[in-house]
């Protein structure tokens, strides 16, 4: 399966969201801020990152613009995780180049078929 990087500043839903995707047999690198997120981007192989939006420090729009400008990573597939459901709020998402957004609270098996279906079209 694939190797994946999850960055949340909620211990749980970045606990939950890696307990799902290791069930599914992804390896999983979870972390808990937005520069530790592109740190481990730029220095690990992922085939997808999960991003929350609002983290300290380093949003995960900003995560996802420096993903974007990094000619190592900016093929990289990015789905923000959100509780921020305006629609101004997703076009701003996909503005920074997301690839994908689920707004919290979600389903785990939506999330879980979410990253199979990118996974599915990132390996054509």
């Amino acid at each position: 399966m694939a190797r994946v990087l999850i960055a949340d500043d909620d211990a749980d839903i970045r606990d939950l969201v890696a307990f799902k995707l290791t069930q599914s047999g992804h390896r999983v690198t979870a972390v808990e801020d937005g520069m530790a997120a592109l740190r481990a981007a730029r220095e690990q192989l992922f085939e997808l990152v999960l991003l929350d939006i609002r983290m300290p420090g380093m949003s995960g729009l900003d995560v996802c613009r420096a993903v974007r400008a990094d000619p190592g990573t900016a093929s990289l597939p990015v789905i923000l995780i959100t509780a921020r459901s305006q629609e101004g709020d997703v076009e701003l998402g996909f503005a920074a180049g997301a690839d994908d957004y689920i707004v919290k609270p979600f389903s785990p098996r939506e999330l879980s078929s979410r990253v199979t279906a990118m996974l599915s079209r990132v390996e054509r």
